[in-house]
């Protein structure tokens, strides 16, 4: 009991000369089996505050850092910290286990109102946040980092290297994202970008998912009948259990500007129309909903900077007039993993960063798998994870 005391303070000891190094901010500690968790969000005089969640091993000093980003409308909770009960099984538990302090940089937007998300916060506007948490730790422990990133947040890892000149920047972790498409796709990117730069023209400066709501009510009340038409008889409306599970496994089949980015959809699974709505027949392969639920249940706004996803459609489409990543200044070594059913098979950003002089450069498609279940799936670990 002493020795576990002992190595409780020690956790406790680095994460709070982490709390003072990152300044000032309301602070949580949440203590676990092995680990302690602190939750900050920093308060810089911004409209809403960038919250950093750390995970610290009580058992060994860590060796390196990884800096965890969240993909868009997510934050460190949702995206990394679930699922979460016993066994520990999440992508931050995992990293913490190879040794490495894990620190997620949750984006403004997540404890921000609607009114307070402004044309600006592009993805520069998120680099910008990210590089002054990785300034305060980089001085006060100068260790070996990392970034890794989901989606959205695999986009902005990708940035912040391009950016980042210090040797202690080692690998960038990109998880299910895109580089700039080719052909047909690179077109269809570009009226995308047109689209979001209108909507920001019309004062529009935020984007709801809606996902977490679709969840809770096929949750809360799976028989239900939900406003959304059905498919096959548009007269009649699909119950909410089935409503989330096609939005989930189908996701590039509903309207919206950037549903066609993926090549099925965020959870591999299968969904069959019956006679009637409530004879609809679905499941998911590798993510419960249970876990969708829980992720999506640990979202603030749950909001998407519409300045970000006109970034994003820009990289995408290759519009270097709009926002570029400086793939040819990525010097770390790049590990690039997508999903089949999600971003799919799409290598032209990673062959960027190779052309340009960079030979540590992977990039590899995980089969059967949706955009989603590379943090959440039940068997991720060895499928996705055993890849990084």
């Amino acid at each position: 009991m002493e020795r576990q005391h002992g190595d409780a303070a020690k956790g406790t000891g680095l994460l709070t000369r982490i709390e003072r190094a990152l300044g000032t901010g309301t602070a949580a500690y949440l203590p676990g089996d092995g680990w302690i968790r602190l939750t900050l969000p920093l308060e810089d005089g911004g409209p809403a505050p960038v919250t950093v969640d750390v995970i610290a091993d009580t058992g060994r000093a860590p060796k390196g850092i990884v800096y965890l980003l969240p993909g868009g409308g997510l934050n460190f909770a949702a995206d990394f910290f679930t699922p979460g009960g016993p066994g520990d099984h999440n992508l931050a538990h995992e990293l913490r286990r190879r040794g490495l302090l894990v620190v997620g940089v949750t984006p403004r937007e997540d404890a921000a109102a609607a009114a307070d998300i402004t044309a600006g916060r592009g993805l520069a506007a998120h680099r910008r946040d990210l590089a002054a948490v990785v300034r305060a730790l980089d001085s006060l422990l100068g260790l070996p980092y990392q970034y890794a990133g989901h989606s959205a947040g695999a986009a902005l890892a990708l940035d912040a290297a391009s950016h980042d000149t210090s040797p202690r920047l080692r690998r960038v972790v990109a998880l299910d994202t895109t580089g700039p498409y080719t052909g047909e796709r690179a077109l269809r990117a570009a009226a995308t970008c047109d689209a979001y730069a209108t909507q920001l023209a019309q004062g529009v400066t935020t984007v709801d998912p809606g996902l977490a709501a679709v969840v809770a009510k096929a949750v809360a009340d799976p028989d239900g009948v939900s406003p959304v038409p059905w498919p096959s008889d548009p007269s009649q409306r699909f119950t909410h259990a089935g409503l989330a599970h096609f939005a989930l496994i189908r996701t590039a089949a509903l309207p919206g500007p950037a549903n066609w980015i993926y090549t099925q959809g965020h959870s591999a699974g299968s969904h069959a129309f019956g006679p009637t709505p409530a004879e609809d027949r679905f499941a998911l392969t590798h993510t419960p909903l249970a876990v969708w639920h829980a992720a999506t249940s640990a979202l603030g706004s749950g909001l998407v900077a519409t300045a970000l996803m006109r970034d994003l459609a820009a990289v995408w489409a290759g519009d270097d007039a709009t926002y570029r990543i400086a793939w040819d200044r990525i010097r770390a070594e790049v590990v690039w993993v997508n999903t089949a059913l999600g971003r799919g098979d799409h290598p032209r950003g990673a062959e960027l960063i190779r052309a340009a002089g960079n030979e540590r450069v992977t990039f590899t498609v995980v089969p059967g798998y949706g955009h989603g279940d590379a943090v959440w799936g039940a068997k991720a670990a060895t499928d996705v994870w055993s890849r990084f």
